[in-house]
C-alpha cells in the first residue's frame, strides 16, 4: 500500500523482485466501444513471459463512473458491462498487482469497486520508487492550470458534498447528467481540434515544481491523449501516456513499461 512519507507526495516502494511495470491510462472503456474492452482484455490475458510484475492504471480507465452501485445493478443472467470490466481486473490481480489512479473520468471510483476490481488505489500524485530511482506519477488534469474552467469545475466534483449530492440521486439520473457532460466535453474536444487556443496543456513550471517537491527527474502522467516526451530543462522531463482508440486511423493503444535493463519503452498494442 501507498505510504505518505511528505506532506504532499504519496510514496510507494516496488518491491525488489519487480524488474518491470507497465503504466496506460485514457482507456476510456464503454459498452458501445467493444474493440477497445476485446484489446484491453488481449493485454491482460497475455502469456505469463510477456506480463510486467506490476500494472498502474493512471486515470479515465472508464469513459465514466457514476457509482459503485453499478456493480449491483445486474438485471439478468448475462454479465454486464461493468460486470465484465470488474471480473478481468480481478483475474489479473491474482498474479499481478494493479494500481488505480483517478482520472477526470472515472474519480467515483470507490472503496467497492476497488476491492471488486482487486485493486489498490493510488493518490494524485504518488512516487514510484524503482531499483533506486523516482518516478513521479498522475493522471495530470490537475496540472493543466490555463483550463480555468476545467479546474472550477473540477474543484467541484471533487468536493465531498458535491459526491454525496450526486451519489444520492437514483441511477438514471446520474446516467443522463453524465451523459449531458460527456456530449460537453466531446463539443469542446471538437472545438479545441480546430483552434488550438481552446485546448490547455500541462503547465510546464506547475509539472517542475512537482518534480523538484518529488526529487524526480520524470512525471508520467496522462489525460492530454497526446502521447509524446518533453523536456522540461534542468533535467526533468514528462512523459505523456497513450489513450486507446483501435478503431483511430492510425490506430492508439500502446502500454509504457519500465524496466532496470531498458528504461521507459512505449509498447503499440495494435
Amino acid at each position: 500500500m501507498p505510504d505518505t512519507t511528505s506532506d504532499r507526495f504519496a510514496t510507494l516502494r516496488a518491491p525488489a523482485h519487480w524488474q518491470a511495470v507497465d503504466f496506460i491510462s485514457d482507456l476510456h472503456l464503454q459498452a458501445s466501444e467493444p474493440a477497445t474492452l476485446a484489446l484491453w482484455q488481449h493485454y491482460l490475458q497475455q502469456a505469463p513471459a510477456l506480463r510486467a510484475d506490476a500494472l498502474f492504471i493512471l486515470g479515465d480507465l472508464f469513459e465514466v463512473w457514476i457509482g459503485d452501485d453499478v456493480l449491483a445493478s445486474q438485471t439478468s443472467d448475462t454479465p454486464s458491462f461493468w460486470h465484465t470490466c470488474a471480473q478481468l481486473l480481478r483475474e489479473h490481480s491474482r498474479h499481478t498487482p494493479v494500481y488505480f489512479m483517478h482520472g477526470n473520468r472515472d474519480f467515483l471510483l470507490g472503496a467497492q469497486a476497488l476491492a471488486a476490481c482487486g485493486m489498490v488505489g493510488l493518490n494524485d500524485p504518488t512516487v514510484l520508487e524503482f531499483h533506486g530511482q523516482h518516478w513521479l506519477l498522475s493522471h495530470g488534469d490537475a496540472l493543466c492550470l490555463a483550463d480555468t474552467d476545467y479546474q472550477r469545475f473540477r474543484a467541484a466534483v471533487r468536493s465531498a458534498d458535491w459526491q454525496r449530492d450526486f451519489l444520492a440521486r437514483p441511477l438514471s439520473e446520474r446516467e443522463a447528467i453524465a451523459r449531458g457532460l460527456r456530449e460537453q466535453s466531446e463539443a469542446r474536444k471538437r472545438d479545441s481540434a480546430h483552434d488550438h487556443t481552446l485546448w490547455a496543456d500541462v503547465d510546464a513550471d506547475a509539472a517542475r515544481q512537482w518534480l523538484q517537491a518529488a526529487g524526480s527527474q520524470t512525471l508520467i502522467h496522462g489525460h492530454t491523449h497526446r502521447p509524446d516526451q518533453h523536456d522540461l530543462g534542468q533535467g526533468l522531463r514528462r512523459v505523456v501516456l497513450s489513450d486507446w482508440d483501435p478503431t483511430a486511423r492510425p490506430p492508439r493503444a500502446e502500454v509504457l513499461r519500465l524496466s532496470p535493463q531498458d528504461g521507459l519503452q512505449r509498447l503499440p498494442l495494435c
